[in-house]
């Protein structure tokens, strides 16, 4: 009887059932975490606090994830992911209801930080992204990571402009409440994918995940990627938290400042989904080295450009394109190289670094500005390590380990 209601249950989790939950996961998931930098401002007014008072509280949510999001991926690729995403759900909307309540700096680092970190981490696209991967062959992986990456942005397109209106309708802590409640979907979307972390086709071997990690860390290409990956965080959550501010700084009205994101979100499809065809047939390494050169390159037009509203708009859609386009080939380096099997666990580490670059970029973007007024030092600085992390990812071996090689096996 059991086995038969485990036969039942599971004729609904059809691929597509699969690919759209993980699709709506990635939406909801990413598209609200990228719009607290929205908050900054209206925040730092209301509450008396300084920029880097926020700008250390969105370091903290993005270091918590970046800690949180290797165990999430240890647990999900044990035990699958349904209980992890659901976890993370309860997590996420307690800790953006706690921002509402917060009354100094360190109830803002400890529910916009800490819980709201843990709970992105609980909740990561890269969870929805490993189940989507189990229901498709090799053939179509690169091809559903941009899917599900597009996603996310997505998410991004949806929350920016609708936030800022919740913003300007109800004020900056009904709004909260709003995205808090909004979360909860994730839970019954998360009963929608597959809970079996196994993947069928794929060559196993009695593996367990601390001699996965120990095989990965000594991969040169891995520990280069690991790097790498610390520039995109950089980038990434220096421009969506203090983006909306820096756009008011140079005179622009607030609105401009959301759209721009809006516009990242938007263009980041094209870029994700391009990057996940790309990546099925060219390599994935040059990919990688191409979107960080020309990320310095838009950031260094930025400051010699003058700071108009076009100005404005053409940075965020060329940004949108090199956005998370790094995701599709960033996964399917470590699914192509180490295999399926424990994807969330080893990209998590990866993302590790990835976080550690947010939190610096979080942080130092308003410490920088607190400091001299301006997020010059901070765009120069991101134009540097972009550069650097072109370079970085030349030599990385993309051949998938023998242990993989049909013919090996």
């Amino acid at each position: 009887m059991t086995s038969r209601r485990l036969v039942v249950a599971s004729t609904w989790r059809t691929p597509v059932v699969v690919l759209i939950a993980g699709c709506l996961i990635a939406m909801v998931g990413f598209g609200i975490r990228s719009v607290f930098g929205l908050f900054l401002e209206p925040m730092t007014v209301a509450k008396g606090w300084s920029r880097e008072t926020f700008g250390l509280a969105m370091a903290i949510q993005n270091l918590l994830w970046g800690i949180g999001l290797p165990f999430a991926g240890a647990l999900a690729d044990r035990f699958g992911p349904v209980g992890v995403i659901i976890t993370g759900a309860l997590l996420y909307g307690l800790g953006i209801w706690g921002m509402t309540l917060a009354d100094s700096g360190f109830a803002l680092h400890l529910t916009g930080g800490v819980l709201t970190g843990i709970g992105i981490a609980f909740t990561a696209f890269s969870l929805a992204l490993a189940a989507m991967v189990r229901v498709v062959g090799a053939e179509k992986r690169s091809l559903v990571l941009g899917l599900g990456t597009a996603a996310g942005s997505a998410g991004q397109v949806v929350f920016s402009p609708l936030s800022q209106g919740f913003i300007a309708a109800f004020g900056w802590s009904t709004a909260l409440l709003t995205l808090a409640a909004i979360t909860l979907v994730l839970i019954p979307l998360a009963m929608a994918l597959p809970n079996d972390p196994t993947t069928p086709g794929e060559m196993h071997r009695d593996q367990t995940i601390r001699e996965a990690v120990r095989e990965a860390v000594g991969h040169r290409g891995y520990v280069l990627l690991t790097i790498g990956f610390f520039v995109c965080g950089f980038h990434v959550a220096f421009i969506t938290v203090h983006f909306p501010a820096y756009v008011q700084d140079v005179g622009l009205d607030p609105y401009i400042g959301a759209y721009a994101i809006a516009l990242v979100g938007l263009f980041n499809i094209f870029g994700s989904l391009l990057s996940g065809i790309a990546g099925q047939r060219w390599s994935k390494k040059f990919g990688l080295s191409f979107i960080y050169f020309s990320r310095a390159i838009a950031i260094t037009a930025l400051l010699l450009m003058p700071k108009t509203e076009l100005t404005i708009y053409l940075f965020a859609a060329v940004m949108g394109i090199l956005w998370l386009s790094t995701v599709p080939l960033t996964t399917g380096i470590v699914a192509q190289v180490f295999g399926v099997r424990y994807m969330a666990t080893l990209f998590g580490i990866v993302f590790f670094s990835h976080q550690l670059g947010s939190f610096l970029g979080v942080w130092w973007g308003g410490r920088i500005f607190d400091q001299t007024g301006s997020y010059d030092g901070m765009w120069w600085a991101g134009i540097i390590l972009g550069m650097a992390a072109a370079v970085v990812h030349l030599p990385i071996n993309e051949k998938p380990l023998p242990r993989l090689r049909p013919d090996v096996a």
